[in-house]
């Protein structure tokens, strides 16, 4: 599940990337198309202004429109399209010149009637333009993409004006004004002698302006390329850091519904000991230790007690001392842990042998010593739980005023090797997990205590296996104040 949610949040955060990094590239090269439209409008027209302002284009369609009026004049009708060889002769190297130093694709000079003094192709020269010049006749700048005989080109066109005798004395070299806006507009000359006398078209092909856009777009590509994997390795590494904290807090959210759910039934189960105490305290206070053992056994497995008793020799449990424990073990700690144990073994048909040679002197064994030994003994006889009456748990303890010894036996199914420097790890445990409530009980407690309680007090702990085939478990701590190596009862418990 927090792997396919990392999936899930890596997916989106390269969606985020990818869709920014592709918008940025689609604005980025609208903004370098516009651009390059611009800078190749202003070319062309600049290109064509320029021209239509030279004096030899001027004097070029100007001797062509001489020659024209003086015909007209000897003939009621103009005869036959005058001679523009003459023109094209002058202008078409200029032409040339020019197209290959601004680097367009084609520069059109026409007279007054649109007849071509120039053009790349020589078989077009001296023939009508194949596109309409009327409105740049009148005085107006065109800008725009037309198809023409070489394909379609974005072109300015702008006419050519011929000055009076007058004006041209007061400015010769000054070329006529004219507008070049990608819309058309009228444009007049400085001064009211002035006419058209023909025209200057430049243009770009397209094929070209879009060469030039998808050269500047493969430049473009691997910077956006660049951008997109270091946005997708941002973003892995992102994720990374933040599903790390996720699955922690997740985790950490995990734990503490378990351990709130474990306290209200650590709370259940504290306010049922409780009254389960009260009525032993009630029955042992009426004078009825008969029915508060009855009782005590309906609530965990001692029913054999008295079975244990008997193959102990013991006498009636009514005694002061419990059933089948040896009187050389006088703490009441260990005497009520061990008597717990024995019962349930004998209960099942099973054996629980106590060493003849066992003693513990109440003023020897303490709290820790209990715990330990209740803990150790516990774990053997669950080992043997299901060994029914072939079941075997063997105890031996030893305290005195040197320290404390125990040696805990079984015929179980034992330790592997691998598992024995595990079985002290808090939360590590072989058996099944149990659930009640729907909260994990937790495991492996125990042995994690009796490895704290051994180091803390300079103790050894060692774990084998038995003469039957199951584990053995040896415990060795010195009593306070007595050096490690003088724990006498260690090494009884060791022969």
């Amino acid at each position: 599940m927090i792997w396919k949610r990392r999936g899930m949040l890596l997916l989106v955060q390269v969606l985020i990337v990818t869709v920014c990094v592709s918008v940025t590239s689609v604005v980025a090269v609208s903004v370098q198309q516009r651009l390059l439209q611009d800078r190749t409008v202003d070319r062309v027209t600049a290109v064509a202004e320029s021209l239509a302002g030279l004096p030899a284009v001027i004097e070029a369609i100007e001797a062509i429109e001489a020659i024209e009026a003086s015909e007209a004049s000897e003939a009621s009708e103009a005869s036959a399209s005058p001679d523009t060889s003459a023109a094209t002769e002058a202008l078409q190297p200029l032409a040339e010149i020019v197209r290959q130093a601004s680097g367009v694709d084609y520069i059109v000079i026409t007279d007054a009637r649109g007849i071509r003094l120039t053009h790349p192709t020589p078989d077009a020269r001296g023939r009508p333009v194949s596109t309409d010049a009327s409105r740049v006749l009148q005085g107006e700048t065109f800008v725009g993409v037309e198809q023409g005989t070489l394909g379609l080109t974005l072109r300015a066109k702008v006419p050519v004006w011929a000055l009076s005798s007058e004006s041209a004395a007061a400015a010769p070299s000054t070329a006529a004004p004219s507008t070049a806006t990608p819309s058309p507009a009228p444009s007049s000359p400085a001064t009211t002698d002035a006419a058209i006398i023909g025209t200057v078209s430049v243009g770009l092909l397209q094929s070209h302006v879009a060469a030039d856009l998808n050269e500047g777009v493969l430049q473009l590509a691997p910077w956006v390329l660049g951008s997109l994997i270091l946005g997708i390795l941002a973003a892995a590494a992102v994720n990374r850091v933040v599903s790390r904290r996720f699955a922690r807090l997740e985790a950490d959210s995990r734990e503490l519904d378990v351990q709130r759910r474990l306290a209200v039934e650590l709370g259940s189960q504290t306010h049922e000991f409780t009254n389960r105490l009260h009525v032993v305290y009630g029955l042992v206070e009426g004078g009825e230790p008969r029915e508060a053992l009855d009782y005590i056994g309906s609530l965990v497995p001692v029913a054999g007690a008295a079975a244990a008793a008997g193959a102990a020799g013991a006498d009636a449990p009514d005694e002061a001392e419990l059933v089948g424990i040896p009187r050389t073990i006088e703490s009441l700690g260990l005497r009520a842990t061990l008597a717990a144990q024995l019962a349930t073994v004998t209960a099942r048909g099973g054996r629980f042998l106590l060493d003849a040679e066992c003693s513990a002197p109440a003023a020897h064994v303490d709290d820790e010593q209990v715990t330990v030994t209740a803990n150790l003994v516990r774990n053997a006889v669950d080992a043997v739980s299901t060994l029914g009456p072939s079941a075997r748990v063997e105890v031996r303890v030893c305290a005195d005023a040197h320290g404390f010894a125990l040696t805990v036996s079984d015929n179980g199914p034992g330790l592997d090797a691998g598992l024995r420097s595990r079985v002290f790890e808090r939360g590590f445990s072989t058996k099944l997990r149990e659930r009640r409530s729907g909260v994990d009980i937790p495991r492996g407690v125990g042995l994690a205590l009796v490895r704290e309680i051994v180091l803390r007090r300079g103790g050894a702990i060692d774990v084998g296996s038995s003469e039957a085939g199951g584990a053995r478990f040896q415990v060795r701590l010195p009593a306070v104040g007595v050096p490690r190596h003088e724990c006498a009862p260690a090494e009884t418990a060791r022969r």
